[in-house]
C-alpha cells in the first residue's frame, strides 16, 4: 500500500504533468524550439534515455518491457523499434494521448499505453492469472519526485514487476542540485515542476541492500548525467 506521502506527491506530479505544464513537456520532448534552460534539460534527458537504452540488449525481440512513467513515449518507441513488446504507463492522460499520436503504424501493435499509477497492478497475465511481469522495467525521471523512503518503496514495487532487470533514475544529492532545487529554478514561474528530491547515493544503496523486498537484486551500473539545469543518476538492478 503506497504511503500517504507518496499519494500526496503523486497527486502533485499528476496535476503538473497533466495540466500545468503538459504543453511545455510536449514541446520539450519534440524538435520544437525551446529556451536555453529547457534546451539543457532536453539535452540531459536525451543523454539519459540513450544511457538507459544502452544498458538494454540491442535486439529485444521476444522480450517484454514496462516503461513506468513513460511521458510522451520516446523510450517506449525506441524499445519497440528494437522488437520489444512494451507496456507504457503514465499518470497524465494528456501525455499518454500525445504519446499515442507519435506511434507510427508499424509499431502500433508493439506498444500498449495506459493511464495510471506506475505501481498499480497491470491487467493480469491471462496465461497465469497473476499480475503481469516484464523482462525489463525502466523508470526514467519518475522516482526523482519522492522522498527516500517512498523512493525505496517505488523501486521495490517496480522490481517486483521485473524478471531480469530494473533501470531507474534518481536525483543525486550534490551541493549544486540541492541549491538549484531549493530556490525552485528548474522551470520559470508557474510551470515549474514539482520539487525534485535529491537523495544521497550512499543512503540509497544502503536502503536497497537492507530492504527485504529487494533481496536477490544487485546494484549494477550507475551513471550521473549533468547538462546545465538537468542532473539525474541512472542505476541498474539485476536479478540474481
Amino acid at each position: 500500500m503506497p504511503s500517504p506521502s507518496y499519494q500526496a506527491r503523486r497527486s502533485q506530479v499528476e496535476a503538473y504533468f497533466d495540466r500545468t505544464a503538459a504543453d511545455t513537456w510536449k514541446r520539450l520532448t519534440s524538435d520544437a524550439p525551446v529556451s536555453g534552460i529547457r534546451a539543457t534539460v532536453r539535452a540531459g534527458r536525451d543523454e539519459m534515455r540513450a544511457t538507459l537504452l544502452g544498458w538494454l540488449p540491442a535486439d529485444l525481440t521476444g522480450k517484454t518491457l514496462l516503461d513506468a512513467g513513460c511521458g510522451t513515449g520516446m523510450l517506449a518507441l525506441e524499445a519497440a523499434r528494437r522488437g520489444a513488446q512494451v507496456h507504457a504507463v503514465d499518470l497524465s492522460p494528456t501525455l499518454i494521448d500525445n504519446a499515442r499520436e507519435r506511434v507510427p503504424a508499424e509499431l502500433a501493435q508493439r506498444i500498449e499505453f495506459s493511464v495510471g499509477d506506475m505501481l498499480a497492478p497491470a491487467q493480469p497475465d491471462d496465461r497465469h492469472g497473476e499480475t503481469r511481469r516484464f523482462d525489463y522495467v525502466v523508470s526514467m525521471d519518475s522516482v526523482i519526485h519522492y522522498e527516500r523512503e517512498d523512493a525505496l518503496g517505488v523501486i521495490a514495487g517496480l522490481a517486483g514487476r521485473a524478471r531480469d532487470r530494473l533501470l531507474f533514475t534518481f536525483a543525486p544529492r550534490t551541493p549544486l542540485l540541492s541549491l538549484m532545487h531549493g530556490v525552485g529554478q528548474f522551470f520559470p514561474r508557474s510551470d515549474r515542476s514539482p520539487a525534485i528530491v535529491p537523495v544521497a547515493e550512499r543512503r540509497l544503496r544502503h536502503g536497497i541492500d537492507a530492504d527485504p523486498a529487494l533481496a536477490g537484486w544487485h546494484i549494477g551500473r550507475t551513471r550521473v548525467i549533468r547538462r546545465g539545469f538537468y542532473t539525474s543518476q541512472a542505476m541498474e538492478l539485476t536479478a540474481s
